[in-house]
């Protein structure tokens, strides 16, 4: 069966005005153009459109409400000559008291035409399409109603003015931001610069983490070069597009790359200079990388003989030590993981924990009652709530259906799955959820089995990835930022391979990045990387260096087959679920070890891994050191300086923030 091709209507909003008053054609002067616009998805390329409808209207037949209208404005038209279109009769009850007059037409015939701006043919002279790709930006304007003005980044095509008359403009980028990143420009508050970079995180990373493009082997195996390139790069253009700027770009010399790095991330602070607070990077010699041994993991034996008689944990900097080297077995996964993220205190008692464990049961289902209350009236005046669910259940139906906790019909792990992110929501009103986050949720409800545990460990979670999915994608900036800094450093003719072939700024490693290998990795491989990453050793950003230590092991391969930009993109994505984890971890940790025995390290490059911090915990005094309780037997070490710097005060672990890392390099 043929694949259906018909563009997809994302936005639609008729009412949209063109006034020709700027023209020196006396006739056409006060002339408005009525008509549509619309945001359709075209064989996966997001176009505007806009088409005139038949009628042109005189605005000398017309009244129009003040400017200090509070309400909508409202076209209003007589009955006998209002056009049937079905949704653009419908006026909300609002607008309804801002007729004020009705309005005669005087009509106008106007071709739909071929979609293409052309000023020189009469029929279809105000009818246009463009690509939001190729939108530079949007200035917004408002007088009795809201206007736009839409520049390109070709100079020589002008379109004209856009008026939303009867509203719709806000709904108009709102929708426009779900496959685009609108930023204010620094310069006008009024203007909106328009990058596609964000198009694959706020159109719901549907291209980013579908099944069909990323996960079915044997589909890769048909043709791999296309569903690689059809699906993963679909990704990661954006990212190279922005990343890589204009041809005039391109060709800037190496030591101008951080002056573009800079344009593309705006906020990061990136110097070329040599002055205070800013190094520049070169070559370095890191010594030997010594060789390091996984362990055993932590049996139930040694975590009971870590707890006092009243259920409090000792010597916990062992026990992490213990769990960073090897992992946990499965059954203590339930217990250790609550700790692990932060949503028991290493110091409380069992009863302690009984307590706070009913207290966030409480207050989970309060959230949970919030959405299940609202009534299918209500839900219709709640389009956040509509977009969330429908995103939820798109994707609990697709996440982990193999494995046997989520597979079948009707299945009760999609139902706490799908109850879960849908009263996330309600914790988080701001993010509510964003495709990807069903991937992190879906191991800790695995491992809990319960649905209050679950949730409150996926806040923890949530608390140190929040950054990731964010509109404004900072997370995922800055640790490209980071993880670029740290393969420089590690090996600069394996970077300049790199940057030779447009694949310097990593883009590759987004999906890596973006939910923590969890399409990268076995189901149980994710749960021991996860597991070993949440102690907090042997540096912060660990997974950072776990990058890194993918790269080391393909890199003689990438530059022996004389990979380009698209052949390491397909390489990278075959990866999956060929990676071998205890080699990755063993390889990270002696990579951390290498950097850290570094006498000449950059102090950027410490920055990212924490190793100042470390620094700053030994030369604590011993007043600052973490007392134990009154009453509880001696005490275990404390934790470190840089592991308390982990907690964000309510006992949930927070990643340390790099958005402030000034970062340069040389060649």
């Amino acid at each position: 069966m043929a694949a259906d091709t018909s563009p997809k209507v994302l936005f639609e909003q008729v009412g949209v005005f063109i006034h020709s008053n700027s023209g020196d054609d006396c006739i056409e002067q006060d002339l408005l153009v009525s008509g549509s616009i619309r945001i359709v998805d075209k064989d996966g390329e997001v176009h505007v459109e806009y088409r005139p409808l038949e009628d042109s209207v005189d605005p000398s037949n017309m009244l129009c409400a003040g400017k200090d209208s509070s309400s909508v404005m409202e076209w209003g038209q007589s009955p006998e000559e209002r056009p049937h279109h079905g949704l653009e009769a419908q006026h909300s009850y609002e607008t309804e008291w801002d007729i004020v007059n009705a309005v005669s037409f005087k009509k106008k015939t106007f071709s739909n035409g071929d979609g293409a701006l052309n000023h020189s043919h009469e029929r279809n002279r105000w009818a246009f399409t463009f690509s939001i790709s190729d939108l530079r930006s949007i200035t917004v304007k408002m007088d009795a109603w809201s206007y736009l003005f839409f520049k390109l980044k070709e100079a020589s095509v002008s379109l004209p003015t856009l008026h939303f008359h009867q509203g719709g403009s806000t709904e108009f980028l709102d929708s426009l931001r779900r496959c685009a990143l609108l930023s204010e420009s620094p310069e006008d508050e009024s203007c909106l610069l328009v990058s596609t970079a964000n198009k694959a995180l706020s159109q719901s990373f549907e291209n980013l983490l579908e099944d069909n493009n990323f996960g079915l082997v044997h589909k890769l195996k048909k043709d791999p070069y296309v569903t690689t390139l059809g699906g993963f790069s679909k990704v990661t253009n954006y990212l190279f597009d922005a990343f890589r700027g204009t041809e005039e770009q391109q060709r800037r010399p190496p030591e101008e790359v951080a002056d573009l790095l800079g344009e593309v991330i705006p906020g990061l602070e990136i110097n070329q200079q040599e002055e205070p607070g800013f190094e520049v990077i070169i070559r370095i010699d890191l010594g030997v990388r010594p060789e390091v041994q996984r362990g055993e993991p932590l049996f139930t034996e040694l975590w009971a003989e870590h707890q006092d008689t009243e259920g409090r944990i000792l010597n916990v900097p062992h026990l992490k030590q213990v769990i960073f080297k090897g992992g946990l077995c499965h059954m203590l996964r339930k217990d250790v993981w609550k700790f692990l993220l932060g949503y028991f205190p290493w110091d409380s008692t069992l009863e302690e924990r009984k307590a706070l464990q009913r207290a966030k049961t409480d207050e989970y289902f309060r959230m949970k009652l919030q959405w299940k209350s609202v009534s299918e009236e209500q839900e219709r005046r709640n389009s956040r709530l509509r977009d969330n669910r429908s995103l939820i259940e798109k994707d609990v139906n697709r996440t982990d259906r193999t494995n046997r906790f989520y597979e079948g019909i009707d299945n009760p792990g999609l139902v706490l799955l799908h109850d879960i992110l849908m009263t996330y929501c309600m914790y988080d009103f701001d993010l509510g959820y964003v495709q990807g986050m069903s991937d992190l949720l879906s191991p800790l409800l695995y491992v809990m089995e319960n649905e209050v545990d679950a949730f409150w460990c996926f806040v923890s979670f949530m608390d140190q990835m929040h950054q990731n999915f964010e509109e404004q994608m900072q997370g995922m900036k800055t640790q490209l930022v980071q993880l670029s800094s740290l393969l420089r450093l590690l090996d600069l003719n394996f970077w300049n391979y790199l940057e030779s072939q447009d694949s310097g700024f990593l883009y590759f490693c987004f999906r890596w990045l973006l939910i923590r290998f969890k399409r990268e990795l076995s189901f149980q491989d994710v749960l021991r990387l996860w597991e070993v990453m949440w102690t907090g050793l042997p540096c912060q950003n660990l997974h950072l260096l776990v990058c890194c230590a993918i790269l080391d092991s393909e890199k003689h391969k990438i530059m022996e087959e004389n990979y380009g930009f698209s052949e390491i993109l397909k390489h990278v994505n075959e990866l999956s679920m060929k990676l071998d984890i205890e080699e990755i971890l063993r390889k990270s940790e002696a990579i951390c070890l290498q950097i850290k025995g570094c006498k000449d390290l950059p102090h950027s490059v410490s920055d990212i891994l924490g190793f100042n911090m470390d620094e700053v915990a030994a030369e604590a005094p011993r007043s600052e050191v973490m007392e134990p309780r009154k009453g509880s037997p001696a005490p275990s070490p404390s934790l470190t300086h840089r592991e308390q710097a982990f907690s964000n005060g309510h006992g949930h672990l927070r990643e340390s923030s790099q958005n402030g890392c000034k970062v340069s390099f040389v060649s």
